[in-house]
This record gives C-alpha cells, sequence and structure tokens, in this order.
C-alpha cells in the first residue's frame, strides 16, 4: 500500500504532469490565445514543487524554428486530484499575473510575448498621453 502511494506521487511530481497541465492550459486559451499548439514545442526546463503546488520554468518554441523565436514563461500549478492545473503566471521581472485576467493592452493574447498579462516596461500601466498634453515641437527651418 505504501509504494503504490509512493508510486502514485512519484507519477504525478514529474516533468510530463506539469507539462500537461501547461498544455492543458493552453488548448482552453488557444482561443484567446491563437497559438498553434501542433506547431510548438513546450518543453519543461524546470520545476520547484511546494507541496500541493508547483512553480515550473517552461520553454515555447516552434518546431523547427529558431529557438530564439521562443518564449519563456513561469507558470505557477496547484495539484487537482492526479493532475497539475495552472492557476497563475509570472512575467520575466517576477509579477504575478492572472492567465483569465483581460489584456490591459487591448488584445486578447495572455500567453503572447508580445501582449497578455505581462508588465507594461517600468511598471507602467499608464495609457498613452493625449497629444494636447504633449510638449510643442519646432519646426527645423
Amino acid at each position: 500500500m505504501i509504494s503504490l502511494a509512493a508510486c502514485n506521487r512519484s507519477v504525478v511530481q514529474s516533468n510530463d504532469a506539469i507539462r500537461q497541465g501547461v498544455l492543458d492550459h493552453l488548448a482552453e486559451s488557444q482561443s484567446k490565445t491563437a497559438l498553434n499548439l501542433a506547431g510548438m514545442d513546450v518543453e519543461v526546463k524546470s520545476v520547484q514543487y511546494n507541496g500541493n503546488e508547483a512553480d515550473a520554468a517552461v520553454s515555447i518554441t516552434p518546431k523547427g524554428g529558431n529557438p530564439a523565436a521562443g518564449m519563456s514563461i513561469n507558470y505557477h500549478l496547484k495539484q487537482e486530484g492526479n493532475k497539475w492545473v495552472v492557476v497563475g503566471r509570472q512575467d520575466s521581472h517576477g509579477a504575478a499575473a492572472n492567465p483569465d485576467a483581460p489584456n490591459p493592452h487591448g488584445g486578447a493574447m495572455p500567453d503572447s510575448p508580445h501582449g497578455g498579462g505581462m508588465a507594461a516596461p517600468g511598471g507602467g500601466g499608464s495609457k498613452m498621453p493625449s497629444p494636447d498634453d504633449l510638449p510643442p515641437t519646432g519646426k527645423k527651418k
């Protein structure tokens, strides 16, 4: 009985189980992200387990393409039953992002390297100033 429980736990706490949780999350949000999962390689680079929670560094790259064209995302997962479920992610600066939050930039690509839940540079989040708020420009003669 104990060996069965230990075996079951080792199966659940594996990179493959984490990868499947990330794939499930990406498939669920595919209508928002337009990410072609069939054309992508999803690789778990590292996982840190903390009881029934885990933080995973994941690399998503185009199949057969340049790995530099891919992206790295840090996902936070929780174990629900015998599978892992993505409950959040962090951007490259360590700020937590809710995977289901609307895109503050107006698009609907939360897992895109060019939009979504990523923080604005400099911790911004402010909108572009009105042309009336900008200083006047002089014309060169």
